[in-house]
């Protein structure tokens, strides 16, 4: 994991370099490669047309080799237990790896769901219906062979080009089972990560077992993050079975698994969102039946963490943000019904500042817990001004605080991002809540958007036309005397960041004071009320009476004199006579009568015509 979404190509010199190593593999290009830009290679009893311009590295002869799927290369051979990857790498590009079926990992991705299995005595390939996002896998028992394609976002058909190119050759071994044989997968110790909190690493490929046998004993960490599947996963994991788990954890190691999914809508040069946010949310719970999977065929238990991998995005692109909260809300409730718990990795100043903004709205499906980046160096949990106290707070977080750093322990170095887990095992997850559902409305002309009702500084635009919104509120009158709205509605603006309120006064059609559709029905209330940031204390000279809009529409109560408080300020009907006025109206709660009403600044016992003051000469705020 990292901070910012880069995509890192520093290896493609070491993989030119290891390529000479198996140039002997390789029949010779000729005429058609140079028309079709391929090239033949014969491996293990197959033959199979490659693009021309693609190292090709042999394993065995470069064991240290990173198998990284975000870079072109063909790999012949398995991936080392020790190969060295960079912490920090992100995203898929077109790849290929050939391994033998020989009995290590590669038996177990053969035998996996979504792997195409081809006929004995034959390598034709079919498509599997459940190929998951990203890769195709192909085993061919006959030559006793497993293929990974890997591709990009659009570029599937890189992949099915080459599987499809594939032939026995006369060197295929006389004799194969024609299915792999099914993997039992063992289990871990207990849910994971379980409770822990101290000090942990992730790297973009597990280490070997007995690397970390020797980290446990001489590192300071005990939690390693570990990448279990999704579209864009970029590293190899050779080593990340289920035998492997139930070693790693028998140790004493706590897991927290990561699952590198679809990325926001606005990011560019991976697997994306859709900004539509039902597409969005069914994206999310598509993606975390797949991270369930995984998670199941690791021998990972009910109730353990699994963690949505989102790289930072533009969360000033309220339409991208959406897409996110969506997503996000689709993995929570598919996890939660799965079994198990949802975790949300991101950069502490994009999608994490998203999910904190939605605290205690009860729009969307949070996580349960929460990873996130943020390289200030300090091992601990304190989000900052990111993320308050207050959230996520029950042993729920884990921190990354330093990118891709090579560190030494027992002799054995491996480039790892560093992090602090305070987290705790849970009970059982939630029932998954139903999908968020929107109403569409018709605004006249472009509206002001606020992060409260009652907040004064406008955050964005929602344009005029056919829009969405969550829920309604009630709050601060917008309008005027014959022309007014005191419903505030949640939705994700065009500009400024999403979750943000809009007066209903700007509806196209029906009357002061309703909220409806398009179609007329009522728009549903919001879980929470936002309730006004401060009271600001004032003496009244009389009792007054208090109306629901500053134009007097109708008297609901009054306001006893003496001292007491309001909330802020609006400009209204005049009260007073032509020495002694006042057009400024204060929102406060009345001593008789509803909530939320509005007087007359006129009955200040102090300051001066058309003056909001509090007791201590302090502007009250505009509404």
């Amino acid at each position: 994991m990292h901070l910012l979404p880069l995509r890192r190509h520093a290896a493609a010199s070491a993989l030119a370099a290891a390529a000479a190593a198996v140039l002997g593999l390789l029949s010779p290009p000729g005429a058609a490669a140079a028309q079709a830009a391929t090239r033949t290679l014969e491996y293990h009893g197959l033959r199979m047309s490659v693009p021309a311009s693609w190292p090709i590295v042999d394993l065995t002869a470069n064991p240290r080799t990173c198998v990284r799927f975000d870079a072109h290369a063909v790999y012949l051979g398995h991936p080392s237990a020790a190969q060295s990857c960079p912490a920090d790498l992100v995203g898929r590009s077109e790849a290929l790896l050939a391994e033998p079926l020989d009995g290590t990992t590669a038996t177990a991705t053969a035998a996996g769901p979504g792997t195409s299995v081809a006929a004995a005595g034959t390598a034709t390939y079919i498509p599997a219906a459940n190929a998951p996002l990203g890769e195709r896998r192909f085993a061919v028992p006959s030559a006793g062979v497993v293929l990974t394609a890997t591709f990009g976002s659009g570029a599937e058909s890189t992949a099915d080009a080459i599987l499809r190119s594939v032939q026995l050759t006369s060197a295929a071994p006389a004799a194969r089972a024609t299915t792999p044989a099914a993997i039992t997968p063992a289990a871990a110790s207990g849910t994971q990560p379980g409770t822990y909190l101290g000090r942990g690493f992730d790297p973009c490929t597990a280490p070997s077992s007995g690397t970390m046998s020797t980290w446990y004993s001489s590192s300071p960490y005990h939690a390693i993050g570990v990448y279990i599947g999704g579209a864009d996963r970029s590293c190899s994991q050779p080593n990340l079975t289920a035998s492997w788990v139930a070693t790693v954890t028998s140790y004493g190691w706590h897991l927290f698994p990561l699952y590198v999914g679809s990325q926001a809508p606005c990011l560019a040069g991976f697997y994306n969102i859709s900004y539509d946010p039902s597409t969005a949310y069914n994206e999310g719970v598509n993606e975390a039946n797949d991270a369930a999977n995984q998670a199941s065929a690791l021998g990972l238990p009910g109730n353990s963490t699994v963690y949505n991998d989102m790289e930072a995005y533009d969360n000033s692109n309220a339409s991208c943000s959406t897409g996110v909260l969506n997503y996000i809300s689709g993995w929570t409730a598919q996890l939660h019904a799965r079994g198990y718990l949802s975790g949300e990795y991101s950069s502490a100043s994009s999608g994490i500042t998203d999910l904190v903004r939605q605290v205690g709205r009860g729009v969307y499906a949070l996580p349960d817990q929460i990873d996130y980046a943020w390289w200030n160096g300090v091992a601990d949990t304190n989000g900052g001004s990111y993320i308050p106290s207050g959230d996520w707070s029950n042993h729920q977080r884990i921190h990354q605080y330093h990118g891709g750093a090579n560190e030494t322990y027992g002799g054995i170095t491996i480039n790892v991002d560093g992090d602090y887990l305070d987290v705790a095992a849970a009970g059982s997850p939630p029932p998954p809540p139903p999908p968020p559902a929107v109403s569409w409305v018709n605004t006249f002309q472009n509206a002001p958007v606020y992060a409260s009702p009652y907040s004064p500084a406008q955050t964005g635009t929602l344009n005029a036309g056919n829009n969405y919104v969550y829920c309604k509120v009630w709050g601060p009158v917008v309008g005027n005397a014959s022309a007014y709205n005191h419903w505030w509605l949640y939705t994700d603006p065009d500009s400024g960041p999403a979750g943000q309120y809009v007066s209903a006064y700007y509806l196209s059609k029906w009357g002061n004071d309703q909220a409806l559709d398009i179609n007329g029905n009522a728009i549903a209330n919001c879980a929470t009320t936002p309730q006004p940031a401060a009271k600001y204390w004032v003496d009244m000279f009389a009792n007054a009476t208090v109306y629901n809009t500053p134009w007097q529409n109708t008297i609901t109560g009054t306001l006893y004199s003496g001292t007491d408080y309001v909330y802020c300020k609006q400009w209204g009907n005049m009260v007073g006579n032509s020495t002694s006025y006042n057009h400024w109206w204060l929102l406060t709660d009345p001593d008789i009568g509803s909530a939320r009403q509005y007087v007359s600044a006129y009955y200040l016992s102090r300051w001066g015509n058309d003056q909001a003051l509090d007791n201590s000469g302090q502007t009250i705020p505009d509404c």
